[in-house]
Parts: structure tokens; sequence; C-alpha cells
């Protein structure tokens, strides 16, 4: 099966709060990409409310649930007690822990999950009572998969960011090798395996092509610069057909 595509939110969040204005909407937008076929939306909520809003996460939560009960909700964040709270609260079909200092501006690593086996065990297991499926975000290394299964958790997500910023052939062969070994990886370690961040429908070709397995892509960024030149609807036909969809 082809991967799921889960559209990224915080962009188009982060462009309705340069005003003080609903507009963008965030549902709004959401609901559009939910009607061209995309699989689920994606949200990381931050504290400082930089781009999603902690109301947009309830906003979301409702409308999917009324409307589209078939599709799936992905909240992103670090763990302390308030995104814990949020997730207990919210119960989304897919929570993905990543290691974040609540200041950055965009994620750029994945866990040490052998450095946070204590935090991560602990929240990975009530995330699961709650119900959730448990991501973790992970560099590619094939020894922090099994140390994510170690902790309970159910995916790992595979930071792409490195595979996205490269231009060069030779690069680019070489990071979909450590991407495809750590794939592998986790497929022994009895996990599934997301991707994300900076997929374009440029470089997600040969992703799937080398690792075609994958269960889901979480795409924002370069996923709302796209719709501004083809529209929502267009945009996530574009990016199922790059997905093999």
């Amino acid at each position: 099966m082809p991967p799921h595509l889960s559209v990224n939110l915080n962009a188009i969040a982060l462009l309705r709060n340069r005003r003080d204005l609903p507009w963008p909407s965030v549902t709004g937008i959401g609901a559009l990409a939910l009607d061209a076929g995309a699989h689920g939306l994606t949200v990381h909520p931050r504290p400082d409310e930089r781009h999603v809003r902690r109301q947009d996460v309830y906003n979301l939560k409702e409308m999917i649930a009324e409307r589209y009960p078939s599709k799936e909700f992905n909240i992103e964040g670090y763990p302390d007690d308030r995104f814990m709270a949020l997730i207990l609260d919210i119960a989304p079909d897919q929570v993905t822990f990543v290691p974040d200092d609540p200041s950055q501006n965009t994620s750029d690593h994945g866990w040490d999950v052998s450095a946070n086996k204590e935090l991560l065990t602990r929240v990975v297991g009530i995330a699961k009572e709650a119900g959730c499926r448990v991501s973790l975000f992970v560099d590619t290394d094939p020894k922090v998969v099994e140390e994510a299964a170690n902790v309970g958790a159910d995916r790992v997500e595979i930071y792409t960011g490195p595979y996205g910023a490269l231009v060069k052939e030779h690069h680019i062969q070489d990071e979909l090798d450590r991407i495809e070994a750590t794939f592998n990886a986790a497929s022994a370690a009895g996990l599934e395996v997301n991707a994300g961040h900076d997929l374009t429908l440029l470089n997600l070709p040969a992703l799937v092509k080398r690792v075609p397995g994958i269960a889901e892509t979480s795409i924002g960024h370069c996923f709302t610069a796209d719709c501004l030149v083809y529209g929502v609807n267009e945009t996530v036909k574009r990016y199922l057909t790059e997905l093999g969809h």
C-alpha cells in the first residue's frame, strides 16, 4: 500500500497568525485537504502558539470526528506535562513525540532514545493507555529504532530533513541508503515507519521508490507553498500521485 498523506497545518496557522484575523482558516484548509483525498491532518502545537493554537487542536478534533471519521489526526510535540494533558484530553489517533526544545523554530533532530528511556517509556505508556498510536521522531540510525521498540513505540518517524536539503545525486543516494537501513531495522523490530520534513513533489518519488513500505508521510511547509501555485485540491492530488496512489 502506498504511504498515506498527512497534511501538516502549521504553516497555514503561521500565515493566519500574521494578522488578528480568522483567515486562512486552519480547519477550513484542513477540510479542503481531506475532501481532496488526504488521509489525515497533523499539527504541532507549541507553548507560545506561534502557529497552531491550542483551540485549533480542539476545533480540528471536533471537525474530524463529525465530518471525517475515517481520517486520522496526528499531534506532534515534546512530552512535557502540558502537552501530555492535551493528548489525554484530545486522544488523537496518533501522537508523535519529538525531542524539540519548545523555543525551536522547527524540528531538526530525532530522539536520543537511550538517554531519554525513562521519560519515553512513561509517556508512551500514557499515550497508549489513552488509545493513541505512538510514533517517535528519529534520525537515520538503525540502532535507535530498536531502542524505540523497547520503550513501547508503535512507529518511528524518520527525520527526512537531511534528505530534503540535498541536491547532489550521489549525496541523495547516500542519504537514501541511510533511510532504507533505518526502515529495515525498524521493520525487523516490529515497528511501522513514517517519514517527515522537507518532503516535496520533487524528492518524494525517489524516497517512495527506495522505501515503498513507509506507512505515512507528514508534509506541511512545501505543501503550503505548492497550494499558493496549484490550490489545495490540486496540491493534494499531486502529492497523492507522487506517493503512488
